[in-house]
């Protein structure tokens, strides 16, 4: 007997029997649908965090504040860098592309009649846009003569004009930031929702000396942060070193001294971070497989109820002429083209899951932006690991069938 007619009467077996068929391949589909959803979700969060981390700029670098340990004794907690700092790392530090000061501060913005608090408002430097890799839409940003003066110049985020403007182009307009008047020089490009939904746009960029002196009210050359970029993603290690040893030596910190700053690799950050949603998505995908091979159980349990009620059937073909091993195909044929269709009708599930999970994560945050991720490899796996269940549980019920004596077969009632 052919391959293709042995297919052919495994096939009309299932169409005889199309309940049964249908109950068999429930835990498949369940399996099946199960982890092609869990997957595509957790590469949709993969994507959004190294998206995220590309948004807030190329190959960045933080450097933060801390406290001073000597001697055993914490010392005071104020901030411990300075826009001196930054400057030093941008011209001392070879693998440095650019560097920026950050200071914080907060507060409402006032234009004619009407008023804003944004959500982000910070005094930076004049190279803060090479670091974030964030375009302007229109107009200019500030420059370091700005920065030195101490000028009330500003950039706002998209977000803002309507908000503020409405119809009116804010370039060249003035507003009050804290009853202090800022006139809008540049407006930034577009970067939408971060991965918590929070507006990027929403945002207001002043010289860092500004916000310290006339904002804030400090005398001091403090700032919040630092910002900085490496020249490349394979330099990142290198000056992160760089500006370790640089600070080390600024700060006067000692073989036993705590330092009073940390630096920290985004890149670093991302790949824990991408490790964590990889193991998620693995754990739960491994858990959600427990049912293919609960469906898999069910594809023996009725292959062998109906290799029971075929018995005869079996005996009469044995007894024509048909092989132990054309049985054995047969059978094996119809456990496999249950657990495929089970899985295509799984991975069809699955995928539309997915995309209601991704419109309705997007609903409930929304400008968050989640990826839709349909994975081929990934579907072919689940495909392969269906028919795998197939051969794996189809094959003892086939055995039994193929090492069935005609003679037996054929008295069985």
């Amino acid at each position: 007997m052919s391959f293709i007619d042995t297919v052919r009467i495994a096939l009309r077996a299932l169409v005889k029997n199309k309940m049964r068929a249908v109950l068999t391949i429930i835990g498949v589909v369940i399996g099946i649908a199960a982890v092609t959803t869990i997957v595509s979700i957790g590469q949709g969060a993969s994507q959004l965090v190294s998206g995220e981390f590309e948004a807030l700029g190329t190959n960045v670098v933080l450097v933060l504040p801390g406290q001073t340990r000597r001697g055993g004794v914490r010392q005071s907690g104020a901030p411990t860098l300075t826009a001196a700092d930054s400057v030093a790392i941008g011209a001392e530090c070879p693998a440095v592309l650019a560097s920026s000061p950050i200071v914080g501060t907060s507060g409402q913005i006032i234009y004619g009649n009407e008023n804003w608090n944004p959500r982000e408002m910070q005094g930076v430097g004049a190279d803060f846009l090479t670091v974030r890799n964030w375009k302007l839409e229109a107009g200019g940003f500030f420059s370091t003569s700005d920065i030195e003066s101490n000028a009330k110049v500003c950039v706002i985020g998209q977000a803002l004009i309507p908000k503020l403007f409405r119809t009116v182009n804010p370039l060249d307009e003035t507003i009050r930031v804290n009853n202090v008047p800022f006139r809008v020089i540049g407006i930034l490009a577009k970067k939408g929702a971060n991965m918590v939904g929070d507006d990027q746009d929403d945002i207001v960029l002043m010289p860092h000396t500004t916000v310290r002196k006339r904002i804030n009210g400090s005398p001091l050359d403090t700032v919040h942060a630092i910002m900085v970029s490496a020249r490349s993603t394979n330099q990142m290690g290198k000056a992160t070193k760089q500006i370790e040893n640089l600070m080390h030596e600024r700060h006067q910190v000692g073989p036993t001294d705590e330092p009073d700053f940390s630096v920290q690799d985004t890149t670093e950050i991302a790949a824990t971070l991408g490790i964590i949603t990889g193991t998620l998505t693995l754990m739960l995908s491994a858990i959600a497989g427990i049912s293919l091979l609960v469906g898999g159980v069910g594809i023996m349990n009725i292959m062998l109820v109906s290799v029971t009620e075929r018995t005869r059937e079996i005996g009469i073909r044995m007894a024509i002429g048909a092989r132990g091993k054309d049985i054995l195909r047969q059978f094996l044929i119809e456990s496999v083209v249950l657990s495929c269709i089970g899985g295509a009708i799984g991975l069809a599930l699955g995928t539309a899951t997915s995309m209601a999970a991704t419109v309705l994560i997007n609903a409930y945050k929304p400008g968050t932006d989640w990826p839709m991720v349909v994975s081929i490899p990934a579907a072919f796996v689940a495909m392969g690991f269906a028919a795998i269940v197939g051969v794996f549980f189809g094959y003892y019920p086939a055995r039994r069938a193929s090492k069935l004596d005609p003679i037996d077969a054929l008295r069985y009632e």
